[in-house]
């Protein structure tokens, strides 16, 4: 048993280098094989904005419009069509807790002073992105917990906690990604050393995977969000296999590609991951993130998606008056702006919610290994 267990552990000391040496290797080797330094992606904070973005084109973003369309509609039309007789809503809990209240009055206070320039505020003022998240975590999980008694928050709080710090590791390789495409660069970090970068920005990055995942337990207590999708086209692959490995070459060369054309593979950056993860997920035998939809059962994705697009919502108006703020640059489609974002950025929050929750099943996954192999150590 115990050679058993070392080889397991061993296997996925493995995996995990591998899916390191790609995620993070493939985008450097791609510089450095056309002849770039690597030096200006590796600069810490990252101040240097030496992509130059291809100007506002009408074909790419009709093009891209007309994509991002073909790709929703259909979720939205299963659904508006579907009978409201299928769905069951869930039994209520009996009120809302308390501490749900303590979290609007506390957000609504970070709010405040978030969008407001009172001088004697202004030492704080750098710093309240994080605040306004903490409570958007909390009132969400009050929200599911008014619907249904119960929420991650009270029900697995360890898994709650270990969010946080999987969500910091997790933003903070985007933060790499984007030195390659540059399409986002923050506003007043030029004054803050490398520790101070760190610490300021590691606290919100902290905040991602909980409220996706927050927001997604809530979204499921309302079943007419996703009628219909639970048996809808089903997507089985002939050879599983032979397609993870076409995958996992077209989006490992993607990858590696986005350094080299920025304005052209910058979509990649939101999808190559999930990809690659799936990819060595599906050649390993593995179940994935799009396993369900072999039978048909759509309701998951949806959600998913569903959830990092209204997080994004609340990113994007909460940035918008912040004083410590970012911005955009975005090849092609950089016009029509809701908040700094442009519109059609909104579209890359869709895949999106899809990798927070492969990164969030696999801490649960860790979490529920410990917590079993505890279990036996006792029984033994």
């Amino acid at each position: 048993m115990a050679t058993r267990e070392r080889s397991c552990i061993a296997t996925r000391i493995f995996i995990l280098f591998v899916l390191f040496a790609l995620l993070v290797g493939l985008p450097l080797l791609g510089v450095v094989m056309d002849g770039k330094s690597v030096n200006q992606y590796t600069e810490f904070p990252p101040l240097t904005r030496y992509v130059v973005h291809a100007p506002f084109s009408w074909s790419v973003f009709i093009a891209l419009a007309a994509f991002t369309i073909a790709i929703v509609a259909p979720f939205v039309l299963r659904v508006v069509r579907a009978r409201p007789a299928d769905a069951a809503d869930e039994q209520r809990s009996s009120s809302f807790p308390w501490w749900g209240w303590a979290g609007f009055v506390f957000g609504a206070g970070a709010w405040i002073l978030a969008w407001t320039r009172f001088d004697w505020l202004a030492p704080l003022q750098h710093f309240t992105f994080s605040p306004l998240w903490f409570a958007y975590i909390v009132v969400v999980n009050a929200c599911r917990f008014r619907r249904t008694g119960h929420c991650m928050l009270l029900d697995r709080p360890a898994y709650f906690a270990l969010l946080f710090g999987a969500s910091a590791a997790f933003w903070w390789f985007f933060e790499f990604l984007n030195r390659f495409v540059q399409n986002w660069y923050y506003i007043g970090v030029q004054d803050l050393s490398p520790f101070q970068y760190v610490l300021l920005a590691t606290l919100p990055f902290s905040t991602v995977l909980p409220a996706v995942m927050g927001t997604y337990e809530l979204l499921t207590s309302f079943p007419r969000l996703v009628t219909g999708l639970d048996n809808w086209v089903r997507i089985d692959i002939f050879r599983p296999k032979l397609a993870g490995g076409a995958v996992l070459i077209f989006s490992s060369g993607g990858l590696m590609g986005i350094g080299v054309w920025p304005d052209l593979l910058f979509p990649l950056l939101w999808v190559a991951p999930l990809f690659i993860i799936t990819s060595l997920q599906v050649l390993r035998g593995r179940p994935t993130i799009f396993s369900a939809l072999r039978r048909g059962d759509w309701q998951r994705i949806w959600l998913l998606a569903l959830s990092a697009l209204i997080c994004g919502f609340f990113w994007e108006m909460w940035n918008y008056f912040s004083l410590a703020k970012w911005q955009y640059a975005v090849p092609f489609v950089n016009r029509f702006h809701l908040f700094e974002m442009p519109l059609l950025g909104y579209a890359g929050y869709l895949p999106f919610g899809l990798e927070c929750a492969v990164v969030a099943d696999a801490v649960w996954a860790w979490l529920k290994g410990r917590f079993d192999e505890g279990m036996q150590d006792q029984m033994e």
